[in-house]
């Protein structure tokens, strides 16, 4: 049997495979149950296809829905191949029909692995990446729901006592202690100075004496009551307390993803580069899963993290570039935040920065070009498994 390709449309409850031949002649079409026994009935019946040999198996998803089945067929040692959702859906409207269904995607993902050789294996993954890949996604889901919590606080808050929203940063636990307890002026000028003092100390807030000074200065400058002053009072009150819970949450998981990324063979290297610590070094780690197979040059991993710029000409325009489109945005993250701390603390860094920004870039821009060099030296440095120093070590020519 000649070789064949199975494209496979992924889904929540329910996948679609779509099996071609080297002709693009369809061998099976099939909608199948997300469970194991119906999956692995589905791989039994494609490997009978090709007569027991391995099959080309293509999806547009590398985790979540389909991990079951990626996992089954890794299992069965099948070539699996990755092609983004975004090819799929521009390659679709040069295909025949106006309707999307789940076995047309199926179709249309299956003959563009048969026809494309540039696209991404998919590789089994790393515990050690996809634990931190879980940890470091839930990290950020509790940061964006402090944001929005810490925005409402200052909205409310503005609403009813302006002074007090523009002396304080509502994100700090000073902030949010007194808003815990005290929420209007009134309130704090009936406590005066002493006894919010004592009342924070007792809390373990720091610096108790500059807070209830700073508090009570804004409390002196307004002496009027807003309509509904008791409702926003005690939404304020809520929020604080959440915006604490949550703080309490992200220390929590911050001490989880610190100690799993502590345990990889990795994990030295990586923060002996200035400006990364065991956060953005558990999401470098789950960005490129655990190690750097998938990155055979510095280049492509400079390409997949969106700090090498793709060029853009048409006509008489050349050597035009830009952002690239298509890129690990989180994995760029690392590596911006990076680049913007090393500059303060490495030689090497802050020299780079200045003379991109002698040379007529802006801040961004240089930047990002210190970020696309660093990309050089953290592969460089994951290759040979040595950590980075200030004086780059001798070489001998042989």
């Amino acid at each position: 049997m000649s070789r064949i390709w199975a494209g496979t449309d992924c889904g929540k409850s329910h996948h679609h495979c779509l099996v071609m031949n080297a002709d693009g002649d369809t061998l099976l079409s099939r909608r199948v149950a997300n469970d194991e026994p119906e999956l692995l009935k589905l791989i039994a019946d494609v490997l009978g296809i090709v007569g027991g040999d391995r099959a080309t198996w293509a999806m547009d998803m590398t985790g979540g829905e389909p991990a079951l089945l990626i996992e089954l067929l890794l299992n069965h040692g099948q070539e699996l191949v990755y092609i983004p959702g975004i090819a799929v859906n521009r390659a679709t409207d040069s295909y025949r029909g106006v309707g999307k269904t789940d076995a047309r995607d199926a179709r249309v993902i299956a003959d563009q692995a048969r026809m494309r050789r540039d696209l991404q294996p998919i590789r089994p993954g790393d515990e050690a990446a996809i634990e931190l890949r879980l940890l470091t996604e839930h990290r950020s889901d509790l940061v964006a729901d402090r944001t929005r919590t810490v925005n409402r606080l200052k909205s409310l808050l503005t609403s009813m006592f302006p002074a007090l929203e523009r002396a304080f940063d509502m994100g700090t636990t000073g902030a949010l202690v007194l808003l815990m307890g005290y929420q209007t002026p009134a309130a704090i000028r009936r406590a005066g100075k002493r006894r919010l003092a004592m009342w924070l100390r007792n809390r373990k807030v720091r610096t108790p004496e500059a807070v209830a000074a700073k508090a009570l200065e804004a409390a002196d400058r307004q002496h009027t009551a807003v309509t509904g002053e008791k409702a926003i009072a005690k939404m304020v009150h809520t929020l604080a307390k959440e915006v604490m819970t949550l703080n309490e949450k992200i220390a929590e998981t911050d001490k989880l993803i610190e100690g799993r990324f502590r345990e990889h063979e990795l994990a030295e290297v990586i923060t002996s580069m200035p400006g990364i610590g065991p956060i953005l070094g558990a999401e470098f780690l789950a960005a490129t899963g655990g190690s750097l197979d998938a990155f055979p040059t510095a280049d492509r991993l400079a390409t997949f993290a969106g700090v090498a710029p793709a060029p853009k000409d048409s006509g008489q325009v050349s050597d035009n570039r830009h952002r690239p489109r298509r890129y690990h945005r989180r994995l760029q993250r690392v590596f911006f935040q990076s680049a913007m701390v090393s500059i303060r603390w490495d030689p090497n860094s802050r020299r780079f920065y200045d003379r991109k920004r002698a040379e007529g870039k802006h801040h961004v821009q240089a930047v990002l070009a210190l970020a696309r060099r660093r990309v050089n030296v953290i592969w460089a440095l994951i290759r040979d498994r040595r950590c980075y120093t200030v004086t780059p070590p001798v070489t001998h020519a042989a």
